[in-house]
C-alpha cells in the first residue's frame, strides 16, 4: 500500500458528466474549491457515462487514464468532483497508487482550514470523524487481516478495532460538547425573544460578496477574500439606521451546489443566524452568467434548513462589473424587493440602507405613554428593550415616556403589565420638558 502524504498539493481534478458532457461552470467551481483547499491543479480529466460504475464510479478505462496522468504530472492527490463510496475510493487508490479525495472530503478539508470559533471547530471535527469512520479500512490494508478462529486475530484487525473505539469515543465527546453549546445558544435565543431586536442575515452563493457587503454596511473588520467558503464562522454586528430600531446583522457561510446533507451540520452555528433572522439579504453575484440557477440553489438550501418562510430582500452585487447604475426595485405593492449595488465601491449601499429603513422603520412609531409610580416594572422593561427615547416627570409622581416601538409590541407590554393601553398611550407630543436620550445611554438611564 502507498504511503499517505499529510497534505497533497499537486492535484488531478476529475469530473464525469452523467448522461451528458461535464458542465464547464461546475468544473470551474470545482477548480476554485481545490485552490481554496491549498491544492495546485496540474491536470484535469473529464468524461461522461450514463450511470456510475460500481467499482470505480468513473470506469476502469478512465481510472487507468488518471493513473497515467498522475504519473506524468507527479500529482500528490486525485480530487473527484463526485461523492464516492468508501469502496470506490479504496479501489481507485489501489489502482492509481495515489490518495483519492471525493467532493465531501474536499469541502470538509476547507471547513477545517477556515473554522475559527470553538463551536465551528468542534462541528467540523465531528463531521470529519463521521466521514473518516466509514473509510478506516483503506489506511490499514498493509497489515494482516483477521483469518477467523480463536487466536488468529491479526494485528490489522486489532488496529482497526482500536481506531474505531477511539473515533467512537471522540464522536461521543464532541456530540456532548455540541449539545451543551446548543443549550446555551437556545438559552440566549430565549433571552433575545424577551428583548426583541430585528435580525438581518446575509445569505447567498459562496463568493458572491457577502462579507464585503457586511463590512461596507456595518463597518466591521470582517475577513474578505476571493475564495470559496472564506467565511465559515458567524459574525454578528449592530447596524444603526436613522428612525429605525437597531438591527443585528449576521454574515453567514456561502452555499455551494451539491452540498451533502451531513455537511450542513458542520456549520449549524452560522446557519442558525439565518433561521432566527427577521429578514434575509440574499446576495447575488450580478455578473455571474449563471446567477438565476445560483439563486434557485440557495433558495433550495434555505428551505432545507427551515428558513424558507423568512422574507427576503434580493441584493444584486458587483454591478461595477456590468457598468450598471444602482437601483432600488419595488414590487407590485410598492415594497422594496431588490437592490442593485457594488459592495466593493460602496455604490448603491445607501439604497440598501433606505430599503432597510423602510422595511423596519414602518413598524416603529414614536408614542407617548404615561405611567404611575406603581408601574416601575413596565418602565424598567421599556428601558431594558431600549425603546425609550425621552422622559418627562409629571405631577403626582407620574412619568411620561416617549418610546419608539411598534404599536403591536407596546400594546403587548402594556397588556402583560396590566396597563390600559388606550388610556395610557397617545401620539408623541413635542413638549419642551422632554429630555432626549442617545440610544447608547437609553438602556442605562433606568
Amino acid at each position: 500500500m502507498f504511503e499517505r502524504p499529510e497534505r497533497g498539493e499537486r492535484a488531478i481534478l476529475v469530473r464525469i458528466g452523467l448522461g451528458q458532457a461535464p458542465d464547464a461552470d461546475e468544473l470551474g467551481e470545482f477548480d476554485a474549491l481545490a485552490r481554496s483547499a491549498g491544492a495546485i491543479p496540474v491536470a484535469t480529466v473529464t468524461g461522461n457515462r450514463k450511470t456510475p460504475e460500481p467499482r470505480y464510479f468513473i470506469g476502469s478505462g478512465k481510472a487507468e487514464e488518471i493513473r497515467d496522468r498522475a504519473r506524468e504530472a507527479s500529482a500528490d492527490v486525485i480530487l473527484v468532483d463526485h461523492e464516492l463510496s468508501p469502496s470506490q475510493e479504496r479501489n481507485l487508490e489501489r489502482l492509481i497508487g495515489q490518495r483519492v479525495l471525493d467532493r465531501t472530503g474536499l469541502i470538509l478539508d476547507i471547513f477545517a482550514r477556515r473554522a475559527r470559533s470553538a463551536e465551528g471547530q468542534l462541528e467540523v471535527e465531528l463531521a470529519q470523524l463521521r466521514h473518516l469512520s466509514t473509510r478506516l479500512v483503506r489506511g490499514w490494508t498493509h497489515l494482516e487481516r483477521q483469518k477467523g478462529g480463536i487466536g488468529l486475530r491479526g494485528p490489522g484487525e486489532t488496529q482497526l478495532e482500536t481506531d474505531r473505539r477511539l473515533i467512537g469515543k471522540r464522536i461521543r465527546t464532541l456530540t456532548a460538547k455540541l449539545e451543551k453549546l446548543a443549550q446555551r445558544r437556545d438559552t440566549g435565543r430565549q433571552v433575545r425573544k424577551r428583548v426583541p431586536v430585528p435580525g438581518v442575515a446575509l445569505i447567498g452563493y459562496t463568493n458572491a460578496g457577502k462579507s464585503t457587503l457586511f463590512r461596507t454596511l456595518t463597518g466591521a473588520d470582517a475577513y474578505v477574500a476571493d475564495q470559496l467558503f472564506a467565511t465559515l464562522d458567524p459574525t454578528v454586528r449592530r447596524l444603526r439606521i436613522p428612525h429605525t430600531p437597531d438591527l443585528v446583522v449576521a454574515d453567514t457561510v456561502g452555499f455551494v451546489r451539491d452540498l451533502p446533507h451531513e455537511l450542513v451540520a458542520a456549520f449549524r452555528s452560522t446557519l442558525m443566524e439565518a433561521r432566527d433572522a427577521d429578514l434575509l439579504l440574499h446576495v447575488v453575484d450580478a455578473a455571474d452568467p449563471d446567477r438565476e440557477r445560483r439563486i434557485e440553489q440557495v433558495d433550495e438550501l434555505v428551505a432545507g434548513i427551515g428558513a424558507g418562510a423568512i422574507p427576503q430582500l434580493r441584493v444584486y452585487n458587483k454591478i461595477d462589473r456590468l457598468g450598471r447604475a444602482p437601483e432600488l426595485v419595488r414590487g407590485a405593492a410598492g415594497q422594496p424587493v431588490a437592490v442593485w449595488l457594488s459592495a466593493a465601491s460602496g455604490t448603491g449601499v445607501e439604497r440598501l440602507r433606505a430599503a432597510l429603513q423602510e422595511i423596519f422603520g414602518l413598524a416603529a412609531m414614536r408614542l407617548a405613554i404615561v405611567l404611575p409610580p406603581s408601574q416601575g416594572r413596565l418602565r424598567a422593561r421599556l428601558y431594558e428593550e431600549r425603546l425609550v427615547r425621552a422622559e418627562e416627570p409629571l405631577p403626582e409622581g407620574n412619568t411620561r415616556l416617549v418610546v419608539e416601538a411598534s404599536h403591536q409590541r407596546l400594546e403587548q407590554l402594556c397588556r402583560e403589565a396590566g396597563v390600559d393601553f388606550a388610556a395610557a398611550v397617545s401620539p408623541c407630543p413635542a413638549a419642551p420638558g422632554f429630555v432626549e436620550f442617545p440610544r447608547d445611554a437609553a438602556s442605562s438611564a433606568a
